[in-house]
């Protein structure tokens, strides 16, 4: 496979569209730990930033700037979320709730092994932060692996 160094090493990356790109890429980064890999800009507006996360930066998002094809969430709608694995949970909603993030559900222990919470940015999209906090057999809470 040939890499590409204007693209992110991740397998799947979601793209998001904001109003805002360049300001939505310095909240996220200050909220969420996120760090930013490339910007790309057209007369001073950021059109696309490319944010990366995890100690091995193996986990990445792309923010578009909202266009004629595209658009931010409208208020109260919800089509998608991102979720992303961190070490620690409740310390990064602490730091998440400090910066201003919209709580939508404070962090809670799941009968799937994980603690998350989610939380809304400031142009409306959710996010779930997640940590593994044990392994349970898909059968213990009802799913089954599909192989």
């Amino acid at each position: 496979m040939t890499s590409n160094q204007s693209a992110p090493a991740a397998t799947v990356v979601p793209v998001l569209v904001y109003e805002d790109a360049g300001k939505a890429a310095q909240w996220l980064c200050d909220a969420f730990g996120f760090a930013e890999r490339l910007r790309a800009e057209w007369h001073g507006v950021v059109m696309h930033a490319q944010l990366v996360v995890g100690d091995r930066g193996d986990g990445a998002i792309m923010l578009g700037r909202q266009g004629a094809q595209f658009r931010a969430p409208r208020a109260g709608e919800v089509s998608q979320y991102v979720h992303v694995t961190v070490e620690n949970v409740d310390a990064h909603f602490e730091h998440a709730k400090q910066r201003g993030a919209r709580i939508v559900d404070a962090p809670a222990d799941k009968p799937f092994g994980e603690r998350q919470y989610t939380a809304q940015d400031p142009e409306g999209h959710r996010w779930t932060f997640s940590q593994h906090i044990a392994d349970v057999a898909p059968e213990k809470w009802g799913a089954k692996l599909a192989r």
